[in-house]
């Protein structure tokens, strides 16, 4: 491409941005020998953003570095923030916050639970790390967030200035981090002499519009597929698009995307968001049995389902090279544990009858 960025540039260009950071970078790119073996389809590499090295780790340590970044820089002194009861963004929110001096206050929704609530995994994370945490009804989505508008609206009124989860302009600014991302991983693949055929990530939201922006703008060739981990009520290609052209003119390059620049799986959802199918289970117990990688089993294990689904009916050849991007989320599990136990039980001894 004519108007294509070297990597210099386009860090660069992400320099412009306010950042505090957070995240052991760049993440080691790793290749799966026994994992593309056993599949016997092309040489996948994965990105370790599970070690991103901050409380766990995860994607959302590297969003946290620029959303740490914008609210310092509009002098925040309090963060609201709110998802689901086990939430990976309000865990390295929380350990961001922690970081930075700033308190935070968790506005978490139990609405998808079936019991009570249960202090472990993410949630026993958010409480030791000091988080004042308040349990809702209300579902994810708009009915929390207007939530949580409240509470910032309650502190802003005690004389604080918070920062707290909106829609626009924090998927925006988050996704400043996964451009950023993808300079790593174009500098990483030529020090290792590859061409990537494809990069996999679970995402339907900035971090795919990150990788997808940074990708345009470096010129490389390979899409970005994202595999969506739920559906939004909005068409999730176009809304990508839009956060990708939104972050293109906050770095002041010249290059934007459209809807059909972004390649969004929805075929891997099933059962549900939060909730992992047969096939999300195989490849969670494929992959730890293979190469001592643990994915979660809602974003990531949802990917490297469709990655694997892709190279059995013959996407690619014995010579490519494919880029999976791992998202963490790594303390969910021990949230889950009764439910992974009982579908991926104990593998039998040499001693079994």
């Amino acid at each position: 491409m004519s108007n294509s960025l070297s990597t210099a540039e386009l860090r660069e260009a992400i320099d412009r941005a306010p950042r505090f950071a957070l995240a052991h970078l760049p993440t080691p790119l790793e290749p799966l020998r026994n994992l593309s073996k056993q599949l016997g389809g092309p040489t996948i590499w994965i990105k370790r953003d599970d070690c991103t090295g901050l409380a766990f780790g995860g994607n959302k340590t590297r969003h946290n570095e620029f959303l740490l970044g914008a609210a310092l820089a509009e002098g925040a002194d309090y963060f609201v923030w709110g998802a689901g009861v086990q939430s990976n963004n309000c865990r390295q929110t929380v350990a961001a916050c922690v970081k930075a001096g700033i308190p935070i206050h968790l506005v978490l929704s139990r609405a998808h639970l079936d019991g009570p609530v249960e202090t472990q995994g993410n949630l026993l994370l958010d409480q030791l790390m000091g988080a004042s945490i308040e349990f809702v009804d209300a579902p994810v989505g708009p009915e929390l967030d207007a939530i949580i508008a409240d509470r910032a609206d309650q502190l802003r009124q005690k004389g604080h200035r918070p920062f707290f989860w909106n829609r626009n302009p924090v998927v925006q600014i988050a996704a400043i981090s996964y451009v950023e991302c993808a300079v790593e991983i174009a500098e990483q693949c030529q020090h290792e002499q590859i061409e990537p055929t494809a990069i996999y990530v679970s995402s339907c939201g900035s971090t795919g519009s990150g990788l997808a922006l940074g990708a345009a703008a470096l010129g490389m060739s390979c899409p970005v597929k994202n595999i969506a981990p739920l559906t939004w009520p909005w068409d999730t290609a176009t809304d990508m698009a839009e956060v990708a052209c939104d972050v293109a003119e906050r770095l002041k390059i010249p290059h934007r995307l459209a809807a059909e620049d972004l390649d969004v799986s929805e075929d891997y959802i099933a059962p549900g968001y939060g909730t992992p199918g047969p096939d999300c289970l195989e490849a969670f117990k494929l992959v730890a049995r293979t190469e001592s990688i643990f994915l979660d089993p809602i974003y990531s294990g949802k990917a490297m389902a469709g990655l694997i689904d892709h190279i059995r009916r013959g996407d690619f050849s014995s010579d490519d090279n494919v880029v999976f991007v791992h998202t963490g989320g790594t303390p969910v599990l021990f949230a889950m544990n009764e439910m992974l136990s009982k579908s991926i039980p104990r593998r039998p001894g040499p001693f079994s009858e």
